[in-house]
């Protein structure tokens, strides 16, 4: 029986890794459009965002969630305990150890983490295969296979794939759809995530901001956008969108990092994170941008509060 002629299938997947092992860039290629900001950053996913995948029987809902990792502040306990709080909402694990990096302490405490996860089908991924040798690649895939027998997870199936290529992926969303229940749809057809715009704009921002101001201050920052509407009076035929937002960080040293030397770099930031917004929302953005001193807000139970966390 093909495909098509099975009952419709719908439920939730999540792809859960150390920081950095290409989560996000894989949501976006099985989506078909960027719903998660990527970052050569570690630790840039802060939100459980939900990617759909839409196929004539089934729905596929992605859930990309921060990276798992020793908590030194408030907000990384709150992010790793959106992490296991995923886990237990979703049909399907999908653990990511990429290609280019050595298993270590941080991969085994995850495994070893999601073990405890009873009734829950995962499946390994090695991502960023185009960046290794087949060798290294053989090797890699050889010690995922220990690290489940060593552990005591059982692995549906080991997918090697790269995102950035393309290779492999739909054949990891055939696998992940095989492990959902039959249902009816979860969302409209053709939705692609359902963040609302505002939260897509500010990780788009704080996305910008992160690769522009490298190994600075990355953790440091958040960005909330305080206004964000159409501009009255214009002709529909020459819509504009009005965004106000602002970034905070955590000291007022770290303020004149952002804004840079003359605002160069806060202008920066906003022309690289206004061309992302405006293929998002498909009109032209005028993008005001403030920064702000949030002081010491990732330890503050109530500046966590006030930023969304």
């Amino acid at each position: 029986m093909s495909m098509s002629e099975e009952a419709f299938h719908a439920g939730f997947a999540c792809f859960v890794g150390r920081p950095n092992t290409g989560k996000s860039t894989l949501v976006n290629a099985l989506v078909g459009a960027k719903v998660a900001i990527t970052s050569s950053r570690p630790q840039t996913t802060r939100h459980a965002i939900r990617g759909l995948v839409h196929l004539n029987a089934a729905q596929l809902v992605i859930v990309d969630t921060p990276g798992l990792h020793r908590p030194r502040t408030l907000l990384g306990e709150r992010l790793n305990d959106l992490v296991r709080t995923t886990w237990s909402q979703v049909d399907v694990i999908g653990v990511c150890l990429a290609s280019d990096q050595r298993i270590g302490p941080g991969d085994r405490y995850l495994v070893g983490e999601i073990a405890k996860v009873r009734r829950r089908p995962t499946i390994a991924i090695a991502t960023k295969t185009d960046l290794v040798s087949a060798d290294r690649l053989a090797e890699h895939l050889a010690t995922i296979d220990s690290l489940g027998s060593e552990l005591a997870v059982s692995w549906q199936h080991i997918v090697p794939l790269s995102a950035a290529t393309g290779h492999q992926v739909e054949l990891l969303r055939d696998l992940l759809v095989a492990e959902l229940p039959a249902g009816p749809a979860l969302y409209p057809d053709g939705e692609l995530t359902d963040e609302p715009e505002e939260t897509l704009v500010a990780e788009l921002i704080r996305e910008a901001a992160l690769e522009d101001v490298r190994d600075e201050l990355p953790h440091s920052i958040a960005v909330v956008v305080e206004e964000m509407g159409l501009r009255e009076g214009r002709p529909e035929s020459a819509p504009l969108v009005d965004i106000h937002a602002n970034l905070f960080v955590e000291r007022t040293s770290q303020k004149g990092i952002v804004i840079g030397s003359g605002g160069s770099r806060l202008k920066h930031i906003g022309s690289t994170a206004r061309v992302q917004i405006e293929r998002l929302l498909g009109t032209p953005v005028y993008l005001d941008l403030r920064v702000k001193v949030a002081k010491d807000w990732q330890r503050d139970p109530k500046q966590l509060r006030r930023l969304g966390f």
